[in-house]
């Protein structure tokens, strides 16, 4: 098990606060004003998004990042929604060259962004854009893929996936992270934590049932390994404690705050085994395309009851089943 630096002054927090973690009373200005200085928002890394990215079938013609071809066709979009600071975003920009557009509904999410963004010199590539990722300012130039790495969860798994439908090119993908259930007999004080603090919790059979009812083909599903968590997301977190409690003079809502990450920093070390997130991979079906989720038991080998789909059998890590790569179901 590893040793995560103690939270700074725990006996003062444990005078000043009850056990009950209290963050949905927590202002939502001291929540930005904390992860606005963390590269990625929550757990994942460049090697996992790069990994996700891999699943997604180009066009013949498009120029993938570095290898000096041009590409005949319009340059591709893709929408990173509920971005953060973008960590994402220009891992998407360094390995395609894709136009990357960047929704977050937080000023200050975006401000970061831009200013990682412009030291990199990605400004003709990256545009962030403050708006809630359920309501984009759409223009009706559709995108050839959509990511969401740990977000899709504020307006829910099923919502996002319809919603975003309709911003998606016949053809195109949605590619997500979202938190799932690993094993079927969990301890009582996880269950209960993570059903408090964490919308929709489901098994990732439930997930791809869902994927497949919002009119979608499963193409590739994995589990993010354990460094996502602690060498991407909990060990810059910790780092973090100290100059946050500082910034707010150690008031009680920035100590509230730092105990509610800490433990949920803790529950993962403790019950790691039985839950974790997981990337799904997915490509729209076309509009004129129908798809038959099989069994009530909620099979993922979706056919397709058309002659005209878009669905490519080719399409690395799927196929027209909707098999996925999952071993964790």
């Amino acid at each position: 098990m590893e040793d995560f630096n103690k939270i700074p002054d725990s006996d003062s927090i444990e005078n000043k606060l009850n056990d009950k973690i209290l963050f949905d009373n927590l202002d939502i200005s001291v929540i930005i004003d904390f992860f606005r200085y963390m590269s990625r928002q929550g757990p994942g890394s460049e090697e996992i998004t790069r990994s996700a990215l891999s699943f997604i079938e180009w066009p013949a013609d498009f120029e993938a990042a570095g290898s000096g071809q041009k590409s005949s066709t319009a340059q591709l979009r893709i929408a990173d929604m509920g971005c953060g600071t973008g960590g994402q975003s220009i891992t998407l920009a360094l390995n395609t060259s894709a136009h990357i557009t960047s929704y977050d509904n937080s000023k200050e999410m975006i401000e970061t962004l831009q200013q990682r963004v412009s030291e990199l010199g990605l400004q003709e590539r990256i545009e962030g854009v403050v708006a809630s990722m359920d309501n984009i300012p759409f223009d009706g130039r559709e995108f050839d893929v959509i990511w969401a790495e740990g977000s899709i969860y504020n307006i829910g798994f099923e919502r996002g996936l319809n919603l975003w439908r309709e911003y998606l090119k016949d053809g195109g993908y949605v590619a997500v992270s979202d938190m799932v259930w690993l094993r079927e007999n969990r301890p009582d004080k996880i269950e209960k934590y993570l059903n408090e603090n964490v919308p929709e919790m489901e098994t990732p059979s439930f997930k791809l049932r869902q994927i497949e009812e919002a009119g979608y083909i499963p193409v590739a599903s994995f589990v993010l390994p354990h460094d996502c968590w602690i060498d991407s997301y909990f060990r810059p977190m910790t780092a973090l404690f100290d100059d946050f409690l500082q910034r707010h003079g150690h008031s009680e809502m920035a100590i509230n705050f730092v105990k509610s990450m800490s433990e949920e920093r803790d529950m993962y070390q403790k019950y790691s085994e039985y839950y974790g997130y997981m990337f799904f991979v997915a490509k729209k079906i076309c509009s004129n395309s129908i798809i038959n989720s099989g069994d009530a038991g909620g099979s993922t080998s979706g056919v397709i009851n058309s002659s005209t789909s878009c669905i490519n059998s080719g399409d690395p890590g799927g196929s027209t089943s909707g098999s996925t790569n999952n071993s964790n179901n």
